[in-house]
């Protein structure tokens, strides 16, 4: 597991050539008739209709990177990145940690749910909600808020330790965990020493539970 994960830093330094490394069928599965077009937009539209403050969002990219992030789960590999929604004038809009050349500043992002489920460069998406209070929400909002408006930096170095800078489950955890005031509502796992949050140790415990879940054709 160790060495996966070294692999996944490694893998980041080539997210350019990524795409020119995708095993043909994953090629193939982006390619989909206008039927299945218009399949996946409805599974947005639904999904975009139920989204709550404070809902995790999830998903699962269709290049080389984001297969090997998900190969990080220890239990569930069926995503590779997420985020936090905020209502924000009556839209869901999600919070997330990302780098690469798609977010050259590496700074936190606010996208739109359309925009961060869009079938372009994804196989799947999923929603999970947490059980947390209305106060806790609101707690959540602020804290969230305040790490985009600090424009946090996407953690290269997969680090834990600091704060500054973080990736997209580590993101989540600590403003979820400092929402809470509860440093275990969300635990990271540890592996020859080495401590992570994987995405799916944000959605399988007992404080969450995934309530919308979607493969595209």
């Amino acid at each position: 597991m160790a060495a996966l994960l070294l692999s996944v830093f490694f893998f980041l330094s080539l997210e350019k050539n990524s795409q020119n490394k995708i095993p043909a069928s994953k090629q193939d599965a982006k390619i989909s008739s206008p039927e299945d077009s218009i399949r996946n937009h409805k599974a947005i539209d639904s999904a975009i209709s139920i989204l709550r403050s404070g809902d995790l969002v999830l998903r699962r990219g269709a290049d080389v990177t984001s297969y090997m992030f998900s190969h990080t789960n220890q239990k569930n590999k069926s995503y590779s990145h997420c985020g936090l929604v905020m209502i924000e004038n009556g839209y869901p809009f999600v919070y997330h940690s990302i780098g690469g050349e798609d977010n050259p500043n590496g700074r936190l992002r606010r996208d739109s749910a359309s925009f961060f489920f869009s079938p372009a460069n994804n196989l799947a998406f999923g929603i999970a909600r947490f059980d947390m209070p209305d106060s806790t929400i609101e707690r959540l909002k602020q804290i969230v808020r305040e790490f985009y408006n600090e424009h946090r930096k996407f953690d290269v170095n997969f680090d834990l330790k600091t704060d500054d800078r973080l990736y997209c489950s580590e993101f989540v955890y600590k403003a979820v965990n400092k929402a809470c005031r509860d440093t275990n509502y969300i635990k990271p796992v540890s592996i020859l020493g080495f401590s992570y949050v994987g995405i799916d140790n944000l959605f399988i415990n007992p404080h969450a539970k995934l309530i919308w879940q979607v493969k595209f054709k």
